[in-house]
């Protein structure tokens, strides 16, 4: 059982001073609940110890699916092969990425739901405004699992130093350029992608931002802003696969930087590997005893309540939970039906006494650094609460 703690929630205007715009959905009910989940340390150091267990995980499933060529299987567009498998050979850096789990709470085993590892949203929240929370109910800011902050600046550092101490060469990151773009029209994503810039800046590097509309590309020297200058990174929240199915041209213009052009791009096309939810079976393939996964296929799982989903999807759209014979009993509509359908088995989120569902979310970023929740019903979809958490 989901214990919680009822808090004073925090007012709009100082929501919307922090960045977050979207806190209040369309029923007119609060997106940032009122309580938060209550963890023992033993719990937090579990969910901080399976995040870095899985990411060294799914760096192996990555390494198997290119050397065996499985693009195909996990749904990759063709023509972004070529930049998957240039910046994988580069080692480029992966800024950040969300581990979405299940259990955890209460001695339920921690098992892995999925990876948002190229566009992850929620990192605002799970940054800022829950340590907000704390402070404005004159708790103790240190009792989170919540390093975002820090470890996000330290991971900008990084793109300069690499993986030595990310202290050091400090006088160049101001001249090192990133430039940060969204899509127009979705505020979630583009307050998400401004915060992301701020941290930059934080950082001490030369930083700005564009909509994807406004940005300019040149085969052989990279992107631009607005003002026509080279950006030496180009942060863009926009899913991988969209822009090789929506956008060919580019596709081709970008590949054409990844080999002579000046600009990197964050984060890097490999991660659409770790995004695909069809990399979850290659998974279990390789470690079938980790006691994070589930029994993961392309086809139908024999007599077992299992979640359909799509390999490529966001926010549980296009969701199906069957039972174990293989009927509906819980579903989601959306946007992604086209896409390939990936099965694995079922497993019950933690409630509450209200019989509310609790996903957690956690953020790796160089390790895993910080911890933040999801609630809903059975399949947790755009409508769901974002919930902060206190250790006690």
């Amino acid at each position: 059982m989901v214990e919680t703690l009822a808090v004073k929630p925090l007012e709009k205007s100082l929501l919307e001073e922090i960045g977050l715009t979207w806190h209040t959905d369309t029923d007119g009910s609060d997106y940032i609940a009122s309580e938060l989940v209550r963890l023992s340390e033993a719990e937090a150091e579990a969910y901080y110890a399976a995040a870095n267990t899985l990411y060294d995980m799914y760096v192996a499933a990555a390494q198997r699916v290119i050397d065996q060529q499985l693009y195909y299987e996990l749904g990759i567009p063709s023509n972004l092969v070529p930049m998957v498998e240039q910046s994988w050979e580069d080692d480029e850096w992966h800024l950040y990425g969300r581990f979405d789990l299940a259990g955890g709470i209460d001695g339920k085993p921690i098992k892995l739901i999925e990876f948002n590892a190229d566009t992850p949203t929620g990192i605002l929240e799970t940054s800022i405004v829950q340590w907000a929370i704390l402070r404005a109910n004159g708790m103790d800011q240190s009792r989170q699992f919540n390093n975002i902050h820090d470890m996000l600046k330290d991971n900008f550092h990084r793109l300069v130093t690499g993986p030595e101490a990310p202290n050091q060469f400090q006088e160049r990151y101001a001249e090192q350029k990133i430039l940060f773009s969204s899509a127009r029209g979705i505020p979630e994503d583009e307050r998400t992608v401004r915060y992301l810039q701020r941290v930059a800046q934080d950082a001490g590097f030369f930083n700005d931002f564009c909509y994807l509309d406004e940005a300019g590309f040149s085969n052989n020297e990279g992107v631009f802003n607005r003002e026509g200058q080279l950006a030496d990174y180009w942060f863009k929240l926009f899913p991988w696969e969209d822009i090789a199915t929506q956008e060919l041209e580019l596709t081709l213009i970008l590949d054409s930087i990844s080999k002579r052009g000046h600009t990197h791009i964050l984060n890097p096309a490999y991660t659409i590997l770790f995004q695909s939810k069809g990399i979850m079976k290659i998974l279990y393939e390789l470690f079938p005893d980790s006691p994070y996964l589930l029994n993961t296929a392309f086809t139908p799982l024999t007599n077992t309540p299992q979640v359909r989903k799509k390999i490529f999807g966001r926010e549980g759209a296009n969701t199906t939970i069957l039972n174990a014979a293989g009927k509906p009993i819980a579903q989601t509509d959306g946007p992604y039906g086209e896409n390939k359908d990936v099965y694995q088995a079922w497993y019950e989120l933690p409630k509450d006494a209200a019989g509310r569902y609790y996903q957690a979310g956690v953020f790796y970023i160089w390790e895993a650094c910080g911890l933040g929740f999801r609630r809903g019903g059975e399949i947790l979809d755009d409508t769901s609460k974002f919930v902060g958490h206190l250790v006690d």
